[in-house]
């Protein structure tokens, strides 16, 4: 009895390394970006371990002393913790809540063009901003917002620095967000749109449903999956404010809203040269972003196995 199961084990084993010899090409194609994700992703991890010590570069990693959790309690303990863990708390939560709902409105209003050429161009002119350098979007809106001679000051009679006010921080970024990205974002749900039979549609047409109707009872459900792992995706990113947008707005004006963790990190690690501390604020910063990944993971699994548009 145990010769016949070890004989067909063998037999199963020797069965799936032959199948995997028949397609041997495909799995050197995947070794690639295998190796490259280990090298890049994975070996650098051992470079964590500086959030607990007191790194010198003279003493390298191993000669380094070992402070444990000393880093961590002084960040905690800054008079900016607080306020720099609530700027990116509620510049992400605002970005999320403003930004992820637009592409899905605009996929579901293509969707309903009828010509093709139009439709084209809409989407071209909508691909258009995610192209544009974050430093050219920066510098565009410095010259909008200008004080003197800003289009927006011009066309509301006004002489406001919009830049330097704290209060206009989080609504620039998200507005300006929402313009570059929003157009990019379309692409997995207009992708999705594309797969629905038409003759859906017309079966529709004939029971007497409406445009509305349509949208909510063929569209919708078919962009719910998409729609759960783009939240997913964003929620695992929650925390990572975009650095280069934040840096190149930030004035000393207003920094009450946005002194985020990253522009922190940059500043504590490159232009202080605090490699411990700054890698102790990065690594709490990854800590929660895992964090939320696994909490909105598991929301969402539940929301859409309950969702429901009928």
């Amino acid at each position: 009895m145990a010769s016949s199961k070890r004989t067909s084990a063998q037999t199963k084993q020797k069965s799936v390394w032959e199948r995997m010899g028949d397609h041997w090409q495909l799995y050197v194609m995947l070794s690639i970006p295998l190796i490259l994700t280990i090298i890049y992703k994975y070996v650098p991890m051992y470079g964590i371990q500086i959030a607990f010590r007191d790194y010198k570069s003279v003493r390298g990693m191993w000669g380094s002393e070992w402070v444990g959790l000393k880093w961590f309690q002084r960040f905690f303990s800054s008079p900016n913790c607080i306020r720099m863990i609530k700027n990116t708390i509620l510049l992400s939560l605002y970005s999320l809540l403003w930004s992820f709902p637009i592409p899905i409105i605009l996929s579901l209003a293509i969707n309903q063009l009828r010509f093709k050429r139009f439709k084209r161009t809409v989407q071209t002119i909508l691909y258009a901003p995610h192209f544009i350098s974050i430093m050219v979007v920066c510098g565009m809106l410095r010259i909008f917002l200008s004080p003197s001679g800003g289009l927006i000051n011009l066309i509301a009679g006004t002489g406001i620095d919009f830049l330097s006010e704290a209060s206009a921080f989080r609504t620039i970024y998200i507005a300006s967000g929402i313009w570059q990205d929003a157009g990019w974002g379309i692409i997995v749900y207009m992708a999705s749109l594309a797969n629905i039979d038409v003759s859906q549609y017309e079966a529709a047409k004939i029971d007497g449903a409406s445009l509305f109707q349509r949208i909510r009872y063929i569209d919708l459900p078919e962009l719910v999956p998409q729609i759960v792992l783009m939240l997913i995706m964003s929620a695992g990113n929650l925390m990572n404010v975009g650095f280069e947008k934040v840096f190149l707005l930030q004035t000393d004006l207003n920094k009450a809203t946005s002194d985020v963790i990253a522009v922190y990190v940059y500043q504590q690690g490159i232009e202080h040269a605090k490699y411990s501390y700054s890698t102790a604020v990065g690594l709490f910063n990854t800590v929660v972003n895992v964090i939320l990944l696994i909490i909105v993971n598991k929301i969402t699994s539940k929301i859409s196995e309950d969702v429901s548009f009928v």
